[in-house]
């Protein structure tokens, strides 16, 4: 494999972590009401599990409500279900067409938890980076062993590799921090 291959495949899988850090961190209930928050949520529909967002609208008429419109009346019992099931700790309020999710405001444990749990989130993706790099690193010294490459070129590619690196890192810490930011404010 080419050396720019390479360094282009570990950028890939750099962005890839990233870019599923910011997914993890955007269903993170951060005071703020979001219909994100409901995406890993599964309804029992005609006995298979479907997502909720394909069985209701979901909608955040103001900052601390989400309002779940259910598609059949029938659902809304199922809905509750999977809401009071899920690790949410919201509890539904159903008036018979539709169901209402009141956000409580966040208290002080509970923002400390929510930040040590992005703070895991946002490590797992470094370590998903720092994988990326080590394994790009290793294909570089193998291309000098096995395909000739010379050392110079390899040591600059190892160079760039660090600060492709680097500069991904800096993207999850700021990530993380700008995350952080809205659990210890809202």
């Amino acid at each position: 494999m080419e050396i720019k291959e390479l360094i282009a495949k570990a950028t890939a899988n750099m962005e890839k972590a990233v870019e599923y850090l910011d997914e993890q961190l955007s269903h993170v209930r951060a005071g703020k009401a979001s219909p994100k928050l409901l995406d890993g949520i599964m309804v029992m529909y005609y006995g298979n599990a479907t997502p909720l967002t394909q069985v209701a609208s979901v909608n955040t008429p103001d900052a601390k409500t989400i309002v779940i419109t259910p598609w059949e009346r029938t659902l809304i019992k199922d809905i509750e279900k999977a809401i009071m099931d899920s690790p949410l700790g919201i509890t539904p309020e159903n008036n018979g067409e539709l169901i209402r999710l009141g956000l409580p405001p966040l208290t002080e444990d509970r923002r400390r938890q929510l930040v040590k749990q992005t703070k895991g989130d946002a490590e797992d993706a470094k370590v998903s980076v720092r994988n990326a790099r080590r394994d790009a690193i290793d294909a570089i010294k193998k291309s000098v062993k096995t395909d000739g490459v010379p050392e110079d070129v390899a040591k600059d590619a190892e160079a760039e590799m660090q600060k492709v690196h680097d500069r991904y890192i800096k993207k999850i810490d700021d990530l993380f921090a700008e995350k952080e930011k809205e659990i210890m404010t809202v």
